[in-house]
């Protein structure tokens, strides 16, 4: 019994600007582009089971469009492969929060598709002697992982994260309700564990998988770009496990836009000049150039003063030609040119606000100055609330003759 696996397709994502001449956001049309694709390469594949393992949208409430395209591609994909059984779990971008409000996927049942949303739950097929433990990621759950016993072929479909896999630069952003250990997933008990949430392709065992996303839709695509690169994984794609034999391949899909991330330079030393003759370079270096595509360029140990030097209107055509073009510029790191004598005074909390405002990565768009000032303005208006807040509470302990508790 072959089965294909995939996850995180995040239908009705948008990023940037850009709109299609229909109107529509240019990267909701390019992850549609790539869900068109995925489709298409499952029914090539032609396989007896089909496991969507969540974040089948980005929003719980998902616009007209996207849930009309969902809706026509699945049902695509059934009219193509009527035999082939399809099982999807909600992920944390499908599941409301609120009890009375109900879950979107629960209309891809009326296509056939077997959709769990609201809990784990057994599905049995005794006619392929299959049986597919379905857990979504609900906020409150925690399920025992128990195959059914006298089945032949047992799988786990589940959406949440597993203990410790997650790398450094996705531990802060987008997590999932549920988390499992290794040992309450117990890969080794199941014919295979078809898992959601993490946007890269991953073994976590040698029959439990990611399948990753089938496109760049996480906050933090670079990342997800440069583990990608140095596991050797070719992209996003889908898997093809046959549990029979435990033949398994991963599938890529051809992504609707390529993201570019170009050879970071080093402006230690630079004139404004050099700089705009380094950056010119790499763009016109890059093979296939930088046209509708999103590029980063990390250009480091660049002094505030020598940025704003740089040629803004070449900057401004580079993002004109690329769908996005992000320079990422980052100061050098300040030290101290002598270690002797007492400590000096410790900076105060606006001194590391600014501090850190003034070397945090942003767009160039954004005017750093204003960043700087606004926040050191909230910071103002933060500390104004608490004193005020403080001082009434001292007079009103004073007017009760007693003490706080």
């Amino acid at each position: 019994m072959r089965l294909v696996h995939f996850s995180d397709i995040h239908l009705g994502y948008r990023q940037y600007q850009r709109l299609t001449p229909a109107g529509i956001n240019q990267r909701e049309a390019d992850v549609a582009a790539s869900f068109r694709r995925v489709i298409d390469r499952t029914i090539e594949l032609a396989p007896d089971l089909v496991l969507i393992a969540g974040d089948v949208f980005h929003t719980v409430r998902p616009t007209n469009h996207s849930i009309l395209f969902a809706f026509r591609q699945l049902s695509r994909l059934i009219q193509a492969l009527p035999g082939t059984l399809v099982v999807m779990v909600a992920g944390n971008h499908d599941t409301p929060r609120s009890t009375e409000t109900g879950c979107i996927l629960r209309l891809f049942t009326q296509l056939g598709v077997h959709v769990v949303d609201d809990g784990p739950q057994h599905l049995s097929f005794p006619e392929r002697d299959l049986s597919i433990l379905a857990v979504p990621d609900v906020p409150g759950t925690r399920p025992v992982l128990r195959p059914e016993p006298g089945t032949r072929y047992n799988v786990l479909l589940l959406h949440g994260e597993v203990e410790g896999m997650l790398p450094a630069h996705a531990t802060t952003v987008d997590r999932a309700a549920l988390e499992i250990s290794r040992d309450e997933l117990g890969a080794d008990s199941w014919d295979y564990v078809a898992l959601g949430h993490y946007h890269v392709y991953r073994a976590i065992a040698p029959n439990a998988y990611y399948s990753g996303s089938i496109d760049y839709t996480s906050a933090n695509s670079w990342g997800e770009l440069h583990e990608q690169r140095v596991a050797k994984i070719p992209g996003k794609g889908i898997i093809e496990h046959d549990l029979a034999t435990g033949a398994h391949e991963f599938h890529p899909i051809e992504p609707s836009r390529e993201l570019v991330d170009l050879i970071p330079i080093s402006a230690a030393g630079m004139a404004a000049a050099d700089v705009d003759a380094a950056i010119r370079a790499a763009i016109e270096g890059h093979p296939g150039g930088i046209d509708e595509k999103i590029v980063r360029l990390i250009v480091r140990d660049l002094p505030r003063h020598v940025a704003r030097e740089l040629d803004h209107k070449a900057l401004r055509e580079y993002q004109r030609r690329a769908l996005h073009f992000m320079l990422d510029a980052r100061r050098p790191e300040a030290t101290r040119s002598s270690v002797s004598g007492a400590p000096g005074k410790r900076p105060s909390l606006a001194d590391l606000v600014r501090d850190k405002l003034q070397t945090r990565t942003i767009d160039t768009t954004v005017s750093r100055e204003a960043l700087v000032s606004l926040g050191l303005h909230y910071l103002a208006e933060a500390e104004r609330v608490a004193a005020s807040d403080a001082a009434g509470a001292a007079v009103a302990t004073l007017a009760g003759g007693g003490e706080e508790p």
